[in-house]
């Protein structure tokens, strides 16, 4: 029999991660909310994208076209018309999730591509989307702004309104990236929870019987074009809800974020912390969505890093350097990614734990 306490110690770590996850907006100051904010947001990208990539096999490179279909679907369903611009004027709460929607119509109109194509085929098939997308996203102005973007309207739950307008929380002023933290974080906790009952059950299997062999899989009866555009389907409506909360945090969208770097990051995140993982995916966002922003906020300490346009290392390009040399000290190293050792050790607990 093992150990009560030994038993009790996982419950206990998770409650507490819990307990200060909720009291962080309480002390931290924006500049670490909207880190947070944004670590938080690609995690959800790269829970979705390790669904596709690291449990079923099929290489995405158009990623960041999905996080584009939710960011400006929330803004054109949420935000009013102008002289310019076209706005449904919907409620902010029911725009976000129809744009969430979008993306997985999105995701479905390309499924049946992404159902019949495997490997480097696929990647390519997929990275005509950036190219399509930045294409409108540059020249659709009614819809997007153009070069310069366009307003993102703020959320409105529960009569709350996400803007900058203070709420007192227990006398501690709320500001947009307070409230949007807890919004932010149950929405990642949401998608973790599901995707990891995904992979747990029985879908999850097939999933990774198709990554492994797909040949063997179809002969086993499962229905691979069917898994592949659904999963294809499921990963897309996962970025749609990344680039709503991005939108939402950024408060303004512009085109050239959503390009092929991005898409080239969100594949860095799930190599670094492990494909097929959904902590994997996470510790990786983590890990490249802070980066830039801490080599930013610290480049005056650091050596050969700069700000941009001063002779040095801009901290953007600096952090891409890293985490590339991170990519393949993983594949080198942890094959299975950050997380995996962590997995090894969970797993040896347990068997020395068992009678």
């Amino acid at each position: 029999m093992s150990d009560p306490i030994k038993r009790l110690r996982r419950p206990a770590l998770w409650t507490a991660g819990a307990v200060l996850l909720l009291a962080l907006p309480f002390y931290l100051d924006r500049f670490w909310l909207q880190a947070g904010l944004f670590a938080m947001a690609a995690a959800i990208g790269a829970i979705g994208l390790n669904l596709l990539t690291g449990s079923t096999g099929q290489l995405s490179m158009g990623h960041a076209f999905f996080l584009a279909v939710g960011a400006y679907g929330y803004c054109v369903l949420a935000g009013d018309s102008t002289g310019t611009l076209t706005g449904l004027n919907l409620p902010s709460w029911l725009a976000a999730v129809l744009a969430v929607a979008l993306a997985g119509v999105a995701g479905g109109l390309f499924s049946p591509i992404a159902g019949r194509l495997q490997g480097a085929y696929l990647g390519i098939a997929t990275l005509a989307l950036i190219f399509i997308g930045q294409h409108v996203l540059f020249n659709a102005h009614d819809l997007t702004g153009g070069f310069n973007g366009r307003d993102v309207p703020p959320l409105s739950l529960f009569g709350v309104t996400f803007d900058e307008s203070e709420l007192l929380v227990a006398a501690v002023p709320f500001g947009s990236a307070e409230k949007l933290w807890y919004v932010a974080l149950l929405a990642l906790a949401g998608c973790a929870l599901f995707a990891r009952g995904v992979l747990r059950g029985r879908p999850g299997r097939a999933m990774n019987a198709i990554r492994d062999h797909r040949i063997a899989a179809g002969v086993l009866g499962v229905p691979v074009a069917r898994y592949r555009a659904g999963v294809f389907v499921l990963s897309s409506m996962y970025a749609g809800l990344a680039g709503v909360l991005l939108a939402l945090v950024f408060q303004r969208t512009v085109p050239e974020y959503f390009g092929m770097i991005l898409s080239l990051e969100y594949l860095a995140m799930i190599v670094i912390g492990g494909l097929g993982s959904v902590a994997g995916a996470v510790v990786g966002a983590v890990f490249v969505s802070l980066l830039p922003q801490l080599l930013t906020r610290y480049s005056d300490a650091l050596p050969l890093v700069s700000a941009p346009g001063t002779g040095g290392v801009a901290p953007g390009e600096a952090s891409r350097y890293l985490y590339g040399a991170a990519v393949v000290a993983v594949v080198l190293f942890l094959p299975g990614g950050l997380v995996r050792p962590a997995f090894r050790r969970r797993k040896t607990t347990t068997s020395e734990e068992s009678p």
